[in-house]
This record gives C-alpha cells, structure tokens and sequence, in this order.
C-alpha cells in the first residue's frame, strides 16, 4: 500500500510538471502570437496610409511664378552664393498640406534647404498654431531648426521673453533663439524700444547660454539698432537689387526675397542664405 502511494503521489508531481510546462509553453506561443499581430498590423497600417498617400493623397506641385525681374533678382543671389547655405522661414501663413518636407530645394532642385526657422510666439501671450508641428517636422526631415519671436515694440520685454521659453525648447543642433524686431513703438521712445530689446535678450541669453539671433530689415537696423547689439548675430532682410544685404555691417543671414520658389511647397516662401558653410552653420548652433 505504502508503494502505492509513492507511485500516486510521484505521478502527481509528474502531471503537475507536464501542466505547468504546457502552460508557460501556451503563454510563450501567445506572446509570440501578440508581437506578430502587433508587428503585423504595424506593418499593414505603414503599407495602407504609403499606398493611400500615393493612389489619393498625391502631392502636386503648383506652378508659381514671380515677375521676370524678381526671378532674375532670386537666381542671380542663388548663383552668386551657391557654395553657401540656404534656407528658408516659415509660419502659420504656410498650411500643412502645401508642404512636402522630404524634397525641399531651390535653383531647379540643385540646391537643397538645410535650414528652417519657424515663428514661434508673437507679443506677451501669442503663439503660432503650426510652430509645434512644423517644429517637430522640421528634426524628423533633419533640418537644422530655428524658433523666432516676433517682438511687439509696445508690450512688455519681459512677458515677451517668458512667452518665448514658455513655448520653446531649443535642443543641442538648434539655432540660437531669434528675435524678429521690425516696427516701431507708438508709446515709447528709441532709447526705452532698445532697453526693452536688450532686456528680452538677456533673459533668452540667460536660459540658453547664448547670444539671440537678431532680425529685422536694413533700414531698421541702420536707423534703430546700428551700433547697439554689436556682439549678437546679426540676420538682415533686404529684397532690393543689391550683392549682399548691408554694405558696411557684418551679417550672418540674409533674407533676400519673400517670393522663394521652392521645390515641395505649394505657396511662396521668404528665403534666406547664411553667409557660411554647412559646417558653419552647425557650429553656429547650439551644444
């Protein structure tokens, strides 16, 4: 009897073992199961909206042209400053659906766009409704990015800038942060419209360790600012018929036109060549 029941109980633990195998063998056939429906319906999902994409959503470029003077003007700025860097700025004006961000060039598509600046925020509490996505778009298609600030002489720097940081976070290979400065104060002089400036600029500088980018055009630099941010980056926009934006100032961006053609949007864009390198211009960015 007592062989009897060694027998029972030493079957039972070999039932009990067969069981636990098969059942952690069942839950590793699941599991692999899940991953290939999972990886499966990945796979399905990219295929369908590629195929989608291309049989209903078919990107077709819009035939835009400029005034045979104004074109002559862009192509001679392009040949003249092939061997620098170009690209272009964007804001909410640009809808989402004129875009194609993987084929962006200019000068018959011999000249690709390596940068991108984008408005951000505008006045103490505004902020652009495309920048978030445009931003993100713009690292996916490894773009060197930049954010700007469009500067409302009459408010406030302070709630200026912190609208700025509250709404941006540049990363190592942005530009530095921009400050787009173009129109004058009806309720403040020259000199307070330069302290609220400088104020703007020190606490962006703060944040991220380096110099603002300034923007504006030519005759508001020379008449405003000349003199006043020597030790910032200048960018100055310019669309007259000239070899470069400033004759006698140092510059590190031009904006020469706001009726850029490129290839892979659908609406006129400003473009802007830096007056540097690739290479340069990422050492121009932030570590």
């Amino acid at each position: 009897m007592a062989k009897r029941k060694i027998k029972k109980k030493t079957t039972r633990k070999i039932h009990k073992k067969r069981r636990k195998h098969f059942l952690l063998r069942r839950e590793i056939l699941l599991l692999f199961l899940a991953v290939a429906l999972l990886g499966t319906g990945f796979y399905l999902k990219e295929k369908i909206s590629f195929y989608y994409a291309m049989y209903f959503n078919r990107f077709e470029h819009k035939k835009l042209s400029n005034s045979e003077k104004e074109e002559n003007r862009i192509n001679k700025i392009i040949g003249d400053y092939a061997d620098k860097t170009f690209g272009m700025d964007m804001s909410h004006y640009q809808r989402k659906e004129d875009i194609k961000w993987d084929s962006l060039s200019i000068g018959n598509r011999a000249i690709p766009i390596e940068f991108v600046v984008l408005r951000a925020t505008m006045g103490n509490k505004s902020a652009d409704r495309h920048f978030a996505e445009f931003w993100n778009l713009s690292k996916k298609h490894n773009l060197i990015r930049g954010a700007y600030h469009f500067y409302r002489a009459d408010e406030d720097p302070v709630m200026q800038a912190n609208n700025f940081l509250a709404n941006v976070k540049l990363e190592s290979g942005d530009l530095p942060p921009i400050l787009d400065i173009e129109k004058i104060p009806r309720r403040k002089s020259t000199k307070k419209l330069i302290e609220d400036l400088k104020i703007w600029c020190r606490i962006v500088e703060e944040t991220y360790g380096e110099k603002p980018i300034i923007y504006t055009y030519y005759h508001y630099y020379k008449d405003f600012l000349e003199g006043e941010f020597e030790d910032y980056p200048i960018w100055l926009a310019n669309y007259n018929d000239v070899p470069q934006p400033s004759p006698n100032s140092d510059w590190e961006i031009w904006q020469f036109t706001e009726n850029g053609i490129v290839c892979g949007i659908n609406t006129k864009v400003d473009l802007n060549v830096y007056n540097g390198s690739l290479w340069s211009l990422k050492r121009l960015t932030l570590d």
